[in-house]
């Protein structure tokens, strides 16, 4: 393939941007806020423990999440947030031994968390031959989301997050245009933030196709070719892969297809793992320690990733 098709540059993904449960202080277990569904089996608020969240900050039922009617704890992604709140801005210092930073704690993590999916996609926009004559400005937007990242935790708590995620988004956006550019397709479909709830895309060509922020739930993609496909904040939520085609799919991340189904036909970036309760999945190889705390979800995530804006 040509040196600029985007599936021939897979997304790095450094070990700071991936989840480490086991140095975390189970903050989504806590912070996050659980509304009962289908994809939880209990209310709870913001800043209140989930019942299943040990002493050790580990999740008692992090092996049958699933079957526990907790799902959506399956899906969840902090970017590594949580464990860089507990280990750098906070120095270790976890909410119970030190009760004061409690609530301060509970409101840097969202924060942070979004910091960290930001430096995720530009991470991976650095790695995409085709952004080139953009990497000097990624280089410059991931350097400054990683100084935001190492502020205070006061710093932290009073920054404006969504304005920062929207100058990133706009560059984000540009880096897909020169991407998607590269894909061989004639007429590249733009269904961007579209209703594609249940759509039927059974073996559809979406090579190059823009789906930033689309609602893909329940969606037919059977077969779908998504190589080079914009997929940006795009909910996934049941949306059957199965035989699917997604390498080169950008800003995809692991949360997207551990929320869809798929099967062992399914194509994936390198850089990401086949989700275990897919038919026919291998043994998932994730990077989270086992057993640690079952991540949880605000009611805003329920409905689906919030793409940067732009």
């Amino acid at each position: 393939m040509a040196d600029n098709d985007p599936s021939t540059a897979p997304a790095t993904e450094p070990a700071s941007l991936r989840a480490d449960c086991a140095n975390c202080f189970g903050l989504c277990c806590v912070a996050l806020t659980l509304t009962a569904s289908a994809d939880f089996a209990i209310d709870k608020d913001a800043g209140d423990p989930c019942r299943n969240l040990q002493d050790d900050f580990r999740c008692g039922i992090h092996t049958r999440l699933r079957p526990e009617g907790f799902s959506g704890c399956t899906v969840y992604d902090c970017f590594g947030a949580g464990q860089k709140v507990s280990q750098e801005t906070y120095g270790g210092r976890d909410w119970r031994r030190a009760p004061g930073t409690a609530q301060q704690m509970f409101q840097v993590f969202p924060v942070m968390r979004q910091l960290h999916e930001l430096l995720r996609y530009l991470t991976e926009a650095l790695a995409l031959p085709a952004a080139e004559p953009l990497h000097t400005d990624l280089r410059s937007a991931r350097d400054t989301t990683e100084r935001l990242t190492r502020g205070t935790a006061e710093d932290l708590a009073a920054l404006d997050v969504s304005e920062h995620r929207d100058r990133v988004a706009a560059l984000l956006g540009r880096t897909s245009e020169l991407v998607r550019a590269t894909v061989p397709r004639r007429r590249k479909r733009g269904h961007r933030g579209g209703d594609l709830v249940g759509a039927r895309l059974r073996g559809a060509d979406l090579r190059g196709a823009d789906l930033r922020g689309a609602y893909l739930i329940a969606a037919d993609l059977r077969a779908a070719d998504l190589r080079g496909a914009d997929v940006i904040g795009a909910d996934f939520r049941d949306a059957e892969l199965s035989d699917a085609d997604l390498t080169g799919a950008l800003f995809l991340t692991q949360a997207q297809l551990n929320a869809a189904k798929g099967n062992a036909a399914t194509r994936l970036p390198a850089a990401l793992t086949r989700p275990t309760h897919w038919d026919g999945a291998r043994p998932w190889a994730g990077r989270t320690p086992e057993p640690g705390p079952g991540p949880g979800r605000t009611r805003a995530s329920r409905k689906r990733p919030d793409p940067p804006r732009s």
